[in-house]
């Protein structure tokens, strides 16, 4: 069961587990790898073994060579996170904020998704999806995704 805190300004905040250290490694040394197929490749069997790895389906979308297969890694990221997310106490509302490690590759992939449905011109999830990271987190966007 995750940690979760109660605000004394609002829902409590749910704050899912970090990674395992070691597909934190692997992961880190995939970001090492200069080709992108390459990355892709390394980060996809570091998935295939961790399937429930947010930060993973996180970083697939973001090194994916279409629009549609970002944006597929980032809807997988976002579904496998709502199932964590209610392992962990989350019933539907409550922060889920940045700045709980945790809770970054959720937070990545809802961003992604939001990003792709905005490319393909899906307009009713892009705006509920930028709508829902606001209300996960009031301060969206951390300022190290907003300079993008």
């Amino acid at each position: 069961m995750s940690d979760v805190f109660i605000s004394r300004n609002g829902p409590p905040d749910t704050i899912l587990p970090d990674e395992p250290a070691d597909v934190l490694e692997r992961l880190a040394a995939a970001g090492t790898i200069t080709d992108t197929a390459e990355r892709r490749r390394v980060v996809a069997d570091i998935v295939a073994d961790h399937p429930t790895c947010l930060e993973g389906w996180a970083i697939l979308g973001d090194l994916a060579p279409s629009r549609i297969d970002a944006y597929a890694a980032y809807r997988v990221g976002y579904h496998r996170g709502l199932d964590r997310l209610r392992h962990n106490g989350w019933r539907g509302s409550g922060f889920v904020r940045w700045r709980h490690r945790g809770n970054r590759g959720f937070l990545r992939a809802l961003d992604g998704l939001q990003r792709m449905a905005a490319a393909i011109g899906e307009r009713d999830e892009d705006e509920r999806c930028a709508m829902f990271l606001r209300q996960l987190d009031p301060s969206w966007p951390p300022p190290e995704l907003a300079e993008r």
